[in-house]
Protein backbone atom coordinates (compact mmCIF):
# COMPACT_ATOMS: atom_id res chain seq x y z
CA UNK A 1 0.00 0.00 0.00
CA UNK A 2 2.86 2.36 0.89
CA UNK A 3 4.45 1.87 -2.54
CA UNK A 4 1.13 2.40 -4.30
CA UNK A 5 0.68 5.76 -2.53
CA UNK A 6 4.21 6.76 -3.47
CA UNK A 7 3.55 5.85 -7.10
CA UNK A 8 0.34 7.88 -7.11
CA UNK A 9 2.17 10.89 -5.64
CA UNK A 10 4.88 10.65 -8.28
CA UNK A 11 2.30 10.42 -11.03
CA UNK A 12 0.35 13.34 -9.60
CA UNK A 13 3.47 15.49 -9.15
CA UNK A 14 3.68 17.26 -12.50
CA UNK A 15 -0.05 17.98 -12.58
CA UNK A 16 0.07 19.40 -9.04
CA UNK A 17 3.11 21.48 -9.95
CA UNK A 18 1.40 22.88 -13.04
CA UNK A 19 -1.62 23.77 -10.95
CA UNK A 20 0.62 25.50 -8.42
CA UNK A 21 2.41 27.44 -11.17
CA UNK A 22 -0.89 28.56 -12.68
CA UNK A 23 -2.00 29.80 -9.27
CA UNK A 24 1.27 31.65 -8.70
CA UNK A 25 1.09 33.39 -12.06
CA UNK A 26 -2.52 34.35 -11.44
CA UNK A 27 -1.54 35.83 -8.07
CA UNK A 28 1.26 37.80 -9.73
CA UNK A 29 -0.95 39.20 -12.50
CA UNK A 30 -3.85 39.93 -10.13
CA UNK A 31 -1.58 41.79 -7.73
CA UNK A 32 0.13 43.80 -10.48
CA UNK A 33 -3.16 44.87 -12.07
CA UNK A 34 -4.98 45.69 -8.84
CA UNK A 35 -2.18 46.79 -6.49
CA UNK A 36 0.62 47.86 -8.84
CA UNK A 37 3.17 50.54 -7.98
CA UNK A 38 5.11 50.76 -11.25
CA UNK A 39 2.90 53.43 -12.84
CA UNK A 40 3.14 55.81 -9.88
CA UNK A 41 6.92 55.32 -9.73
CA UNK A 42 7.16 56.12 -13.44
CA UNK A 43 4.96 59.18 -12.98
CA UNK A 44 7.45 60.62 -10.50
CA UNK A 45 10.51 59.59 -12.51
CA UNK A 46 9.11 61.17 -15.68
CA UNK A 47 7.20 64.22 -14.47
CA UNK A 48 9.16 65.25 -11.40
CA UNK A 49 12.66 64.38 -12.64
CA UNK A 50 12.37 64.19 -16.43
CA UNK A 51 14.97 63.21 -19.05
CA UNK A 52 18.01 61.59 -17.44
CA UNK A 53 21.00 62.03 -19.71
CA UNK A 54 24.14 60.40 -18.27
CA UNK A 55 26.10 62.82 -16.11
CA UNK A 56 23.17 65.21 -15.69
CA UNK A 57 21.57 66.47 -12.49
CA UNK A 58 18.39 64.62 -13.46
CA UNK A 59 20.29 61.33 -13.74
CA UNK A 60 21.61 61.78 -10.20
CA UNK A 61 18.13 62.65 -8.93
CA UNK A 62 16.89 59.42 -10.51
CA UNK A 63 19.59 57.47 -8.69
CA UNK A 64 18.52 58.98 -5.37
CA UNK A 65 14.81 58.42 -6.03
CA UNK A 66 15.03 54.80 -7.14
CA UNK A 67 17.40 53.88 -4.29
CA UNK A 68 14.92 55.40 -1.83
CA UNK A 69 12.09 53.38 -3.35
CA UNK A 70 14.09 50.15 -3.25
CA UNK A 71 14.99 50.88 0.39
CA UNK A 72 11.27 51.13 1.16
CA UNK A 73 10.54 47.63 -0.23
CA UNK A 74 12.24 45.80 2.63
CA UNK A 75 14.81 44.04 0.46
CA UNK A 76 17.76 42.28 2.06
CA UNK A 77 20.25 44.71 0.56
CA UNK A 78 20.23 47.92 -1.50
CA UNK A 79 23.37 49.68 -2.71
CA UNK A 80 24.92 52.01 -5.27
CA UNK A 81 27.65 50.77 -7.61
CA UNK A 82 29.94 53.60 -8.81
CA UNK A 83 30.27 54.04 -12.59
CA UNK A 84 32.25 56.68 -14.48
CA UNK A 85 30.04 57.99 -17.29
CA UNK A 86 30.45 60.42 -20.21
CA UNK A 87 28.95 63.88 -19.87
CA UNK A 88 27.72 65.24 -23.21
CA UNK A 89 25.52 68.35 -23.10
CA UNK A 90 23.14 69.49 -25.83
CA UNK A 91 23.16 73.21 -25.09
CA UNK A 92 20.60 75.50 -26.73
CA UNK A 93 18.12 73.80 -29.09
CA UNK A 94 19.40 73.17 -32.60
CA UNK A 95 18.02 75.17 -35.54
CA UNK A 96 17.93 74.44 -39.27
CA UNK A 97 16.47 75.59 -42.56
CA UNK A 98 16.49 74.75 -46.25
CA UNK A 99 17.51 77.69 -48.43
CA UNK A 100 15.95 77.49 -51.90
CA UNK A 101 17.18 80.91 -52.98
CA UNK A 102 18.93 83.66 -51.01
CA UNK A 103 16.40 84.88 -48.45
CA UNK A 104 13.89 82.10 -49.25
CA UNK A 105 14.02 79.50 -46.48
CA UNK A 106 11.93 76.74 -44.91
CA UNK A 107 12.61 75.78 -41.31
CA UNK A 108 12.90 72.04 -40.54
CA UNK A 109 13.03 70.26 -37.15
CA UNK A 110 16.44 68.85 -36.21
CA UNK A 111 18.34 67.84 -33.08
CA UNK A 112 21.99 67.11 -32.42
CA UNK A 113 22.96 63.46 -32.31
CA UNK A 114 24.40 62.31 -29.02
CA UNK A 115 28.17 62.70 -28.96
CA UNK A 116 28.30 65.13 -31.87
CA UNK A 117 30.50 68.18 -31.95
CA UNK A 118 28.96 71.64 -32.35
CA UNK A 119 28.72 73.59 -35.58
CA UNK A 120 30.81 76.75 -35.91
CA UNK A 121 29.50 79.54 -33.69
CA UNK A 122 27.50 81.14 -36.49
CA UNK A 123 26.19 77.82 -37.77
CA UNK A 124 27.01 75.90 -40.92
CA UNK A 125 25.60 76.43 -44.41
CA UNK A 126 26.52 74.38 -47.47
CA UNK A 127 25.22 72.51 -50.48
CA UNK A 128 23.81 69.11 -49.67
CA UNK A 129 24.16 65.65 -51.20
CA UNK A 130 21.64 62.88 -50.50
CA UNK A 131 22.68 59.24 -50.08
CA UNK A 132 20.97 56.08 -48.88
CA UNK A 133 23.97 53.91 -48.09
CA UNK A 134 27.66 53.96 -47.36
CA UNK A 135 28.19 52.19 -50.69
CA UNK A 136 26.57 55.14 -52.46
CA UNK A 137 28.76 57.48 -50.44
CA UNK A 138 31.84 55.56 -51.58
CA UNK A 139 30.75 55.69 -55.23
CA UNK A 140 30.33 59.47 -55.11
CA UNK A 141 33.75 59.94 -53.54
CA UNK A 142 35.57 63.10 -52.53
CA UNK A 143 34.86 64.97 -55.75
CA UNK A 144 31.10 64.97 -55.07
CA UNK A 145 31.18 65.24 -51.28
CA UNK A 146 33.99 67.56 -50.21
CA UNK A 147 32.72 70.82 -48.72
CA UNK A 148 29.10 69.61 -48.63
CA UNK A 149 26.66 68.35 -46.02
CA UNK A 150 25.80 64.67 -46.46
CA UNK A 151 22.11 63.85 -46.03
CA UNK A 152 21.51 60.19 -45.09
CA UNK A 153 17.97 59.34 -46.11
CA UNK A 154 17.48 55.59 -45.84
CA UNK A 155 14.07 55.02 -44.20
CA UNK A 156 13.35 52.24 -41.73
CA UNK A 157 11.84 49.32 -43.67
CA UNK A 158 8.04 49.52 -43.20
CA UNK A 159 7.33 45.94 -44.29
CA UNK A 160 8.97 44.31 -41.26
CA UNK A 161 6.53 43.18 -38.58
CA UNK A 162 9.35 43.11 -36.06
CA UNK A 163 10.17 46.82 -36.03
CA UNK A 164 13.53 46.35 -34.30
CA UNK A 165 14.70 44.64 -37.49
CA UNK A 166 13.83 47.85 -39.34
CA UNK A 167 15.77 49.85 -36.78
CA UNK A 168 18.82 47.60 -37.13
CA UNK A 169 18.66 48.00 -40.89
CA UNK A 170 18.85 51.80 -40.76
CA UNK A 171 20.70 52.83 -37.60
CA UNK A 172 24.24 52.56 -39.01
CA UNK A 173 23.59 55.92 -40.76
CA UNK A 174 23.19 57.52 -37.35
CA UNK A 175 25.93 55.68 -35.50
CA UNK A 176 28.79 56.00 -37.98
CA UNK A 177 27.52 58.27 -40.75
CA UNK A 178 29.62 61.25 -39.66
CA UNK A 179 32.83 59.20 -39.54
CA UNK A 180 32.18 57.83 -43.02
CA UNK A 181 31.32 61.22 -44.53
CA UNK A 182 34.30 62.96 -42.93
CA UNK A 183 36.66 60.66 -44.88
CA UNK A 184 35.49 62.36 -48.07
CA UNK A 185 35.71 65.93 -46.81
CA UNK A 186 32.07 66.48 -45.83
CA UNK A 187 31.50 69.42 -43.48
CA UNK A 188 28.47 67.98 -41.69
CA UNK A 189 25.83 65.25 -41.79
CA UNK A 190 22.04 65.22 -41.48
CA UNK A 191 20.42 61.86 -40.75
CA UNK A 192 16.80 60.85 -41.27
CA UNK A 193 15.27 60.07 -37.86
CA UNK A 194 14.83 56.44 -36.87
CA UNK A 195 11.04 56.53 -37.03
CA UNK A 196 8.51 54.51 -39.02
CA UNK A 197 5.87 57.22 -39.24
CA UNK A 198 5.94 60.70 -40.77
CA UNK A 199 5.95 63.43 -38.13
CA UNK A 200 7.83 66.50 -36.99
CA UNK A 201 9.82 64.94 -34.11
CA UNK A 202 13.57 64.61 -34.69
CA UNK A 203 15.00 61.55 -32.92
CA UNK A 204 18.40 61.72 -31.29
CA UNK A 205 20.64 58.77 -30.43
CA UNK A 206 24.29 57.88 -30.02
CA UNK A 207 26.83 58.39 -32.78
CA UNK A 208 30.59 57.93 -32.77
CA UNK A 209 33.53 59.19 -34.74
CA UNK A 210 35.60 56.01 -34.67
CA UNK A 211 39.23 56.85 -35.38
CA UNK A 212 38.46 60.30 -36.81
CA UNK A 213 40.94 62.86 -35.36
CA UNK A 214 39.45 65.59 -33.17
CA UNK A 215 40.13 68.33 -35.70
CA UNK A 216 38.42 66.33 -38.49
CA UNK A 217 35.16 65.62 -36.65
CA UNK A 218 32.06 67.11 -38.23
CA UNK A 219 28.69 68.00 -36.67
CA UNK A 220 25.86 65.47 -36.97
CA UNK A 221 22.14 66.06 -36.53
CA UNK A 222 18.90 64.12 -36.99
CA UNK A 223 16.09 65.58 -39.05
CA UNK A 224 12.43 64.64 -38.54
CA UNK A 225 10.88 62.27 -41.08
CA UNK A 226 8.65 65.05 -42.43
CA UNK A 227 11.70 67.26 -42.68
CA UNK A 228 13.60 64.52 -44.49
CA UNK A 229 10.79 64.11 -47.02
CA UNK A 230 10.72 67.87 -47.64
CA UNK A 231 14.48 68.06 -48.00
CA UNK A 232 14.60 65.10 -50.41
CA UNK A 233 11.79 66.50 -52.56
CA UNK A 234 13.38 69.94 -52.65
CA UNK A 235 16.71 68.43 -53.70
CA UNK A 236 15.04 66.64 -56.60
CA UNK A 237 13.73 69.98 -57.81
CA UNK A 238 17.01 71.82 -57.34
CA UNK A 239 20.34 70.19 -56.51
CA UNK A 240 21.90 73.59 -55.77
CA UNK A 241 19.86 74.33 -52.64
CA UNK A 242 21.74 74.96 -49.41
CA UNK A 243 21.13 73.65 -45.93
CA UNK A 244 21.86 75.59 -42.74
CA UNK A 245 22.05 74.23 -39.22
CA UNK A 246 23.36 75.36 -35.88
CA UNK A 247 23.89 73.26 -32.76
CA UNK A 248 25.69 74.01 -29.52
CA UNK A 249 26.56 70.61 -28.00
CA UNK A 250 29.85 69.68 -26.39
CA UNK A 251 31.61 66.83 -24.64
CA UNK A 252 32.82 67.42 -21.06
CA UNK A 253 34.96 65.32 -18.73
CA UNK A 254 33.59 62.02 -17.45
CA UNK A 255 31.74 62.18 -14.13
CA UNK A 256 30.84 59.61 -11.49
CA UNK A 257 27.38 58.12 -11.43
CA UNK A 258 25.91 54.83 -10.18
CA UNK A 259 24.08 51.64 -10.97
CA UNK A 260 21.26 51.20 -8.44
CA UNK A 261 21.01 47.64 -7.09
CA UNK A 262 18.73 45.80 -4.70
CA UNK A 263 18.35 42.11 -3.88
CA UNK A 264 16.46 39.44 -2.00
CA UNK A 265 18.78 36.69 -0.77
CA UNK A 266 17.94 33.18 -1.92
CA UNK A 267 16.89 30.66 0.71
CA UNK A 268 18.37 27.51 -0.88
CA UNK A 269 20.85 28.64 -3.52
CA UNK A 270 21.95 32.16 -2.52
CA UNK A 271 25.03 31.99 -4.76
CA UNK A 272 22.88 31.59 -7.89
CA UNK A 273 21.82 35.08 -9.00
CA UNK A 274 18.77 35.94 -11.06
CA UNK A 275 18.96 39.50 -12.40
CA UNK A 276 16.18 41.70 -13.71
CA UNK A 277 16.82 45.24 -14.92
CA UNK A 278 16.54 48.22 -17.23
CA UNK A 279 18.58 51.38 -17.80
CA UNK A 280 18.00 54.44 -15.65
CA UNK A 281 19.53 56.97 -18.03
CA UNK A 282 17.62 58.34 -21.01
CA UNK A 283 17.96 60.94 -23.70
CA UNK A 284 17.01 64.49 -22.82
CA UNK A 285 14.44 65.51 -25.44
CA UNK A 286 11.46 63.82 -23.74
CA UNK A 287 11.23 62.38 -20.25
CA UNK A 288 12.37 58.85 -21.13
CA UNK A 289 9.15 57.12 -20.05
CA UNK A 290 9.27 54.29 -22.59
CA UNK A 291 13.07 54.29 -23.00
CA UNK A 292 13.70 53.16 -20.38
CA UNK A 293 11.80 54.44 -17.38
CA UNK A 294 9.24 51.72 -18.02
CA UNK A 295 11.85 48.96 -17.86
CA UNK A 296 13.27 50.32 -14.61
CA UNK A 297 9.98 50.51 -12.74
CA UNK A 298 8.89 47.12 -14.11
CA UNK A 299 12.12 45.58 -12.83
CA UNK A 300 11.66 47.14 -9.39
CA UNK A 301 8.07 45.91 -9.41
CA UNK A 302 9.19 42.32 -10.03
CA UNK A 303 10.76 42.10 -6.58
CA UNK A 304 7.88 43.95 -4.94
CA UNK A 305 5.28 41.66 -6.51
CA UNK A 306 7.04 38.49 -5.43
CA UNK A 307 7.34 39.81 -1.89
CA UNK A 308 3.71 40.95 -1.93
CA UNK A 309 2.37 37.48 -2.79
CA UNK A 310 4.56 35.92 -0.10
CA UNK A 311 6.91 34.06 -2.43
CA UNK A 312 10.24 33.03 -0.86
CA UNK A 313 12.87 32.78 -3.60
CA UNK A 314 15.32 29.88 -3.66
CA UNK A 315 17.91 31.88 -5.56
CA UNK A 316 19.07 35.45 -5.03
CA UNK A 317 16.85 37.88 -6.93
CA UNK A 318 18.62 41.08 -7.92
CA UNK A 319 17.27 44.21 -9.59
CA UNK A 320 19.82 46.41 -11.37
CA UNK A 321 19.04 49.85 -12.76
CA UNK A 322 21.94 50.43 -15.13
CA UNK A 323 23.41 53.84 -15.85
CA UNK A 324 24.63 54.97 -19.28
CA UNK A 325 23.12 52.48 -21.70
CA UNK A 326 22.30 55.21 -24.21
CA UNK A 327 25.74 56.65 -24.87
CA UNK A 328 28.37 54.27 -23.59
CA UNK A 329 27.01 51.15 -21.87
CA UNK A 330 29.31 51.92 -18.96
CA UNK A 331 26.84 50.64 -16.37
CA UNK A 332 26.40 47.22 -17.97
CA UNK A 333 30.12 46.79 -18.60
CA UNK A 334 31.09 47.88 -15.07
CA UNK A 335 28.51 45.58 -13.50
CA UNK A 336 29.72 42.57 -15.51
CA UNK A 337 33.36 43.32 -14.74
CA UNK A 338 32.72 43.52 -11.00
CA UNK A 339 30.60 40.36 -11.12
CA UNK A 340 33.42 38.51 -12.86
CA UNK A 341 36.01 39.75 -10.37
CA UNK A 342 33.79 38.58 -7.50
CA UNK A 343 33.17 35.27 -9.30
CA UNK A 344 29.43 35.78 -8.97
CA UNK A 345 27.27 33.10 -10.55
CA UNK A 346 24.52 34.69 -12.61
CA UNK A 347 22.22 31.97 -13.91
CA UNK A 348 19.49 34.09 -15.51
CA UNK A 349 19.18 37.76 -16.51
CA UNK A 350 16.10 39.50 -17.90
CA UNK A 351 16.04 43.02 -19.34
CA UNK A 352 13.14 45.30 -20.23
CA UNK A 353 14.22 47.94 -22.75
CA UNK A 354 11.60 47.92 -25.49
CA UNK A 355 8.98 50.23 -24.05
CA UNK A 356 6.04 49.87 -21.69
CA UNK A 357 3.63 48.47 -24.27
CA UNK A 358 1.54 45.28 -24.10
CA UNK A 359 3.84 42.29 -23.49
CA UNK A 360 3.87 39.73 -26.29
CA UNK A 361 6.60 37.37 -25.12
CA UNK A 362 10.35 37.00 -24.65
CA UNK A 363 13.49 36.65 -26.71
CA UNK A 364 16.05 34.20 -25.28
CA UNK A 365 19.79 34.04 -25.79
CA UNK A 366 20.56 30.59 -24.39
CA UNK A 367 21.37 26.98 -25.13
CA UNK A 368 18.88 24.82 -26.98
CA UNK A 369 18.39 22.76 -23.81
CA UNK A 370 17.35 25.84 -21.86
CA UNK A 371 15.10 27.06 -24.67
CA UNK A 372 13.39 23.66 -24.79
CA UNK A 373 12.81 23.95 -21.05
CA UNK A 374 11.40 27.45 -21.40
CA UNK A 375 9.08 26.26 -24.16
CA UNK A 376 7.32 23.96 -21.69
CA UNK A 377 6.28 27.07 -19.71
CA UNK A 378 4.63 28.73 -22.69
CA UNK A 379 1.13 27.36 -21.90
CA UNK A 380 1.30 29.12 -18.52
CA UNK A 381 1.59 32.49 -20.32
CA UNK A 382 -0.95 31.89 -23.07
CA UNK A 383 -3.97 32.92 -20.91
CA UNK A 384 -2.30 36.34 -20.67
CA UNK A 385 -1.71 36.48 -24.45
CA UNK A 386 2.04 36.34 -23.93
CA UNK A 387 2.72 33.66 -26.51
CA UNK A 388 5.83 34.63 -28.50
CA UNK A 389 8.91 32.77 -27.23
CA UNK A 390 11.82 33.04 -29.66
CA UNK A 391 15.58 32.63 -29.67
CA UNK A 392 17.40 35.90 -30.30
CA UNK A 393 18.97 38.90 -28.62
CA UNK A 394 18.25 39.88 -25.01
CA UNK A 395 19.34 43.36 -23.93
CA UNK A 396 22.33 45.66 -24.20
CA UNK A 397 23.01 46.03 -20.46
CA UNK A 398 22.92 42.32 -19.65
CA UNK A 399 24.87 41.41 -22.78
CA UNK A 400 28.28 41.74 -21.06
CA UNK A 401 27.25 38.93 -18.68
CA UNK A 402 27.02 36.42 -21.54
CA UNK A 403 28.85 33.12 -21.13
CA UNK A 404 28.12 29.50 -22.05
CA UNK A 405 25.98 28.88 -18.96
CA UNK A 406 23.75 31.89 -18.33
CA UNK A 407 20.30 32.34 -19.84
CA UNK A 408 19.72 35.89 -21.09
CA UNK A 409 16.24 37.15 -21.98
CA UNK A 410 14.54 40.32 -23.14
CA UNK A 411 10.90 41.25 -22.57
CA UNK A 412 9.26 41.74 -25.97
CA UNK A 413 6.27 44.08 -25.91
CA UNK A 414 4.24 45.01 -28.97
CA UNK A 415 6.70 47.17 -30.90
CA UNK A 416 4.48 48.81 -33.52
CA UNK A 417 4.35 52.21 -31.77
CA UNK A 418 7.75 52.14 -30.09
CA UNK A 419 9.72 54.06 -32.70
CA UNK A 420 7.18 56.89 -32.72
CA UNK A 421 8.59 57.73 -29.27
CA UNK A 422 12.14 56.35 -29.17
CA UNK A 423 14.81 59.01 -28.47
CA UNK A 424 12.45 61.90 -29.17
CA UNK A 425 10.45 64.67 -27.54
CA UNK A 426 7.47 62.34 -28.01
CA UNK A 427 8.73 59.88 -25.35
CA UNK A 428 6.63 61.17 -22.46
CA UNK A 429 4.59 59.75 -19.59
CA UNK A 430 1.20 60.48 -21.17
CA UNK A 431 2.00 57.90 -23.86
CA UNK A 432 2.40 55.06 -21.35
CA UNK A 433 -0.72 53.00 -20.69
CA UNK A 434 -1.01 52.00 -17.03
CA UNK A 435 -2.49 48.57 -17.69
CA UNK A 436 0.03 47.69 -20.38
CA UNK A 437 2.89 48.69 -18.07
CA UNK A 438 1.47 46.54 -15.26
CA UNK A 439 0.98 43.55 -17.56
CA UNK A 440 4.65 43.81 -18.53
CA UNK A 441 5.77 43.86 -14.89
CA UNK A 442 3.63 40.81 -14.10
CA UNK A 443 4.97 38.97 -17.16
CA UNK A 444 8.55 39.60 -16.05
CA UNK A 445 7.82 38.55 -12.47
CA UNK A 446 6.22 35.34 -13.73
CA UNK A 447 9.29 34.36 -15.76
CA UNK A 448 11.58 35.18 -12.83
CA UNK A 449 9.42 32.99 -10.59
CA UNK A 450 9.69 30.03 -12.99
CA UNK A 451 13.46 30.34 -13.40
CA UNK A 452 13.85 30.63 -9.65
CA UNK A 453 11.73 27.54 -9.05
CA UNK A 454 13.18 25.30 -11.76
CA UNK A 455 16.65 26.70 -12.42
CA UNK A 456 18.54 26.34 -15.70
CA UNK A 457 20.11 23.36 -17.43
CA UNK A 458 23.52 24.46 -16.12
CA UNK A 459 22.31 25.29 -12.60
CA UNK A 460 23.03 23.34 -9.46
CA UNK A 461 19.41 22.65 -8.64
CA UNK A 462 17.10 20.12 -10.20
CA UNK A 463 13.49 20.81 -11.06
CA UNK A 464 11.34 20.61 -7.95
CA UNK A 465 7.68 19.70 -7.97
Amino acid sequence: MKYLCLLLLLLAGPSWSQTEDKAQLKAIYDTSLSQGEAYSWLNYLSNQIGGRLSGSVQAEQAVEYTKKKLDSLGLDRVWLQPVMVPKWVRGAPAFAYIESKPGITSNVPICALGGSVATPLGGLKANIVEVRSFEELDRLGRSEIEGKIVFYNRPMEPANIRTFESYSGAVDQRSSGAAQAAKYGAVGVIVRSMNLRLDDFPHTGAMNYGETPLDKRIPAAAISTNGAELLSTTLKLDREIKFYFKQNCRQLQDVQSYNVIGEIKGSLYPDEIILVGGHLDSWDLGDGSHDDGAGCVQSMEVLRLLKKIGYKPKRTLRVVLFMNEENGLRGGKTYAEIAENKKENHVFALESDSGGFTPRGFSFDCSQADFNKVATWKPLFEPYLVHSFVKGSSGADIGPLKNDRIVLAGLRPDSQRYFEHHHSENDVFEHVNKRELELGAATMASLVYLFDKYGTSAGSAQEEN
